[in-house]
């Protein structure tokens, strides 16, 4: 992240996660892209791993590590898009999400995905053209038998001509052969090139997506994905052995792949394999933004299961056909709004707000809570979120301290709202952790937890933990 005295504006590489207004004029913090290549420019960014593409047989510990990263971008990724499917029912979106994270806390259910469709969808259809792969009979010119000769152009009766002797017979020698036109099957067809390049493809991503969820190997999706992917493999070697050449990725549809319904299905499905490839890519260099999202919808579903909340407000969510940086949905601001009934507050989640108040622009964190007590009045408490997003795993004790030492500075500027409360939400690379950092009257918290399985569970519990502690703390 990049903080920028003055006006950035748009565009430029960058995404605008904080504004703000200062005595010395406005600031802006900004979020770079992961580096699509080892060596990126503006900013230099040296060290990062790239994402890795395809299976090797033999992987450096880069290639280990960059692939273990890769299948954790993927299982938060699985997380908000999931808030896509609870959409659907635009009564019941949060309580659908729970349920969808519910299940992800169990590893032996792997996500769905692109592949995983395929394998349920297409086999049929791959199994049923095997045996009436498209060919065309086409014209060659080889020596062959008098007896067999059934027509013959132009070339071969000049050859014939340029022989010696008098008569055909004479002229075929002691062979007895000509050259004639002769017609061959030829498997090596538009639409073969295209059935060449997905089944290869396909195989390809399903050893990914098996490589990922190698917990899940008796779960029903396991088996599908590697049914088809052996069924791929053994596919496409039938191409090699019918010289059937592979199609480029621009190939211009024919009239068979348009028309035919079984090769219709496969071309659809070979492009969405290549432009997920594609999407992958942004998703890598913006999966930053994604974990921002996951966070707050993490957030969301702990205030949620506050036996007395009751959600009022919930922002109009606009889920997007593809991410833009990395973000799958737009909302206004607060993004949930609860009233805890017996209570008697009122709490806020806050995501990227367009015009954040002092002390929360100078905590550099762009998601927070808002609670304001109803029937005490007072001044409404912020709680800052902060959900740094790294490759590597964070010191989390060293960032809570850090972020308290901060809090600690600021609560000489604090005028219109109390903040003295901070959380840290960061990916835990597989160890959970939790630490609180105390001040003489600030405290933060810090968790580092996953997006699938037990450090999932983990930490949704130890958010339930920490908003139950903030949402009923004794009003300042």
């Amino acid at each position: 992240m990049s903080e920028v005295r003055g006006e950035l504006g748009r565009g430029g590489g960058h995404s605008r996660l904080m504004f703000g207004r200062y005595q010395d004029g406005p600031v802006e913090l900004v979020l770079h892209p992961y580096p699509k290549t080892a060596n990126a420019q503006r900013p230099n960014r040296v060290g990062f791993p790239v994402r890795p593409r395809g299976v090797k047989e033999h992987e450096t510990p880069d290639d280990v590590r960059a692939r273990e990263l890769l299948r954790r971008m993927n299982e938060v990724l699985a997380r908000v898009q999931e808030l896509g499917e609870a959409l659907e029912d635009p009564l019941h979106v949060w309580p659908r999400l729970r349920e969808a994270w519910e299940r992800a806390e169990n590893e032996d259910d792997p996500r769905m995905a692109e592949i995983v469709r395929q394998a349920q969808d297409l086999l049929p259809r791959l199994k049923a053209l095997e045996p009436r792969i498209r060919r065309v009979l086409r014209r060659t010119r080889e020596l062959t038998s008098l007896d067999r000769v059934q027509e013959m152009d132009r070339a071969s009766m000049r050859w014939l001509v340029r022989q010696p002797g008098r008569t055909i017979a004479e002229r075929a020698g002691t062979s007895q052969r000509i050259l004639a036109t002769v017609r061959r099957e030829n498997f090596d067809t538009p639409e073969n090139r295209v059935l060449h390049a997905y089944s290869r493809l396909a195989f390809q991503v399903s050893r990914e997506w098996l490589q990922e969820h190698p917990r899940a190997k008796h779960s029903r999706r396991y088996g599908q994905v590697e049914q088809f992917g052996r069924f791929c493999k053994a596919f496409a070697q039938m191409l090699v052995d019918l010289e059937v050449s592979i199609a480029d990725v621009g190939v211009v549809p024919n009239y068979v792949l348009m028309q035919d319904v079984s090769y219709n299905a496969i071309y659809g499905a070979w492009r969405r394999l290549l432009e997920e490839d594609k999407v992958l890519d942004d998703l890598w260099a913006w999966q930053a933004e994604t974990w921002t999202d996951f966070s707050v919808l993490a957030v969301v579903l702990a205030l949620s299961e506050l036996e007395e909340a009751e959600l009022v407000v919930q922002s109009p969510i606009v889920w997007r056909s593809e991410a833009s940086l990395g973000r799958w949905f737009e909302q206004d601001r607060p993004i949930a709004v609860f009233w805890l009934k017996n209570t008697g507050r009122i709490v806020e989640v806050q995501s990227r707000p367009e015009a954040p108040g002092r002390m929360l622009a100078l905590t550099r964190a762009h998601v927070s809570l808002r609670i304001t007590d109803v029937e005490k009045g007072g001044m409404p408490r912020r709680v800052a979120v902060w959900t740094p997003h790294a490759m590597r795993r964070l010191d989390l004790r060293d960032a809570a301290e850090r972020a308290n030492e901060r809090l600690v500075e600021i609560q000489a500027l604090g005028q219109t709202e109390v903040l003295r409360d901070g959380l840290i939400l960061t990916p835990s690379h597989g160890q959970y952790e939790a630490c609180v950092s105390m001040g003489t009257r600030t405290r933060v918290s810090g968790i580092a937890f996953e997006a699938s399985g037990d450090g999932l569970r983990q930490g949704l519990d130890a958010i339930r933990v920490f908003a139950r502690s903030e949402i009923y703390a004794s009003a300042p």
